[in-house]
Order: structure tokens, then C-alpha cells, then sequence
């Protein structure tokens, strides 16, 4: 839903030669400064400093989500601040990663890419950073989640040799405002060889 209808922004401020680039903090900042403009609120709070080695403080921060096979992109923009450096662990999501400036990004292995789409024809790395309240999933009467199981001998299975299980539910998705979801288009391909096997590495994992 957030691919086929979000405004996009290609990722510009690398070096890779492609449309779009590498990630950089230019690239983030220009998605921060759109969604300040459209007056996006911000989803998780400060995370204040403490006197704690090694830890800074978090922004207010909007999120940003994305494939895990960006993590050594995201480690590598200036100012990245890994969930470890937080000077709290509370409140921080399974899938977050970390934060730069007032992005927070959250990984998965499932995350969104569109094969062979850049200006040179390398797979492209979806990013999508939202504000608060920018889409929702709307509830849809008499269309709950079913869990649906079937026993042996359930049919026409007379020597009891089949069972099966499954689910079915109806599901309805909408941008609540168009102004304050972006979509960052981003490309892989600066990666040098041993980051690529890293990058395949963490996401085998997440």
C-alpha cells in the first residue's frame, strides 16, 4: 500500500553513479525537512542523555522503514547512533536498528525492493518514513482473522492419511495523509563485496 501510493524521493547524495544512490545524511535530511514542512508529528519521544559511556540522545524522531540488507548503509551515514549507544533500553521496538538526526529505522527481512529498477539497472532499497497517524489499517465488520482446522478422515479421506490448518481474513489499508509519508528510493550497489555477504548475513537473521 505505502509503495504503490507514497510520494517518492530518490536517494541522491552518494557517489555510486546511479539513479538513485547510496544513502547519505543529505538524503535523510531532505526527507526530515519535507515531513517538518507538512507539519508531521513525530512518534516516539526524546530519548534524553545520561552519564553513560559511549551513549548520546535521541531526537524526537519520526520512522523509517526498511530491508535489513541496509544495515551497513545505515551504519555507514554520518551521525548513525545504534540502539546499543541509547542512553535508555525502554521502549525501544524489536526491529529497531538505530537513529540518525530524527529518523529512527526499523528492519525486516521482508522489506520492501523493486529488482532491477535503478538508472543502471541494479535492484533498488524501498525506505518508507512516516509521522504519526500518516496511514492506518481499517477494521472490516464480519471479515475477522478465522483460524481454520481440519481433522483426519475430515471429507472424502476414509483411510484418515490427510489434516490441514489455515487462516482467511479481509484487510483494508489508506494513507491517512499524503503529505506526511515519504518514500526513499535507495541503491545497493556501492556496497563492496565482503559488505554485500554482511548485508546478506543480517538479514538471514532478522
Amino acid at each position: 500500500m505505502l509503495q504503490s501510493t507514497a510520494t517518492f524521493i530518490n536517494a541522491v547524495g552518494g557517489v555510486n553513479g546511479d539513479n538513485p544512490t547510496e544513502i547519505t545524511r543529505s538524503d535523510i535530511d531532505d526527507v526530515i525537512r519535507t515531513l517538518v514542512v507538512a507539519n508531521a508529528k513525530r512518534i516516539s519521544n526524546v530519548v534524553e542523555g545520561e552519564d553513560k559511556f559511549g551513549t548520546g540522545p535521541v531526537r524526537q524522531a519520526y520512522f523509517g522503514m526498511c530491508h535489513a540488507n541496509m544495515i551497513p548503509q545505515l551504519e555507514a551515514v554520518d551521525g548513525f547512533i545504534s540502539v546499543a549507544q541509547y542512553p535508555s533500553q525502554m521502549n525501544i521496538l524489536s526491529a529497531e536498528w538505530g537513529s540518525v538526526s530524527n529518523i529512527r529505522f526499523l528492519v525486516s527481512s521482508i522489506g520492501s525492493t523493486t529488482a532491477t529498477s535503478s538508472g543502471l539497472g541494479a535492484d533498488v532499497y524501498n525506505m518508507f518514513v512516516t509521522g504519526q497517524e500518516a496511514y492506518a489499517c481499517i477494521d472490516l465488520d464480519g471479515a475477522s482473522a478465522n483460524f481454520i482446522y481440519r481433522p483426519l478422515g475430515y471429507g472424502d479421506d476414509p483411510l484418515l492419511q490427510r489434516q490441514s490448518c489455515g487462516f482467511k481474513f479481509a484487510s483494508a489499508e489508506r494513507i491517512l495523509k499524503f503529505g506526511i509519508v515519504k518514500f526513499l528510493v535507495i541503491d545497493l550497489e556501492f556496497l563492496f563485496e565482503d559488505n554485500r555477504g554482511q548485508a546478506e548475513q543480517y538479514a538471514r537473521a532478522a
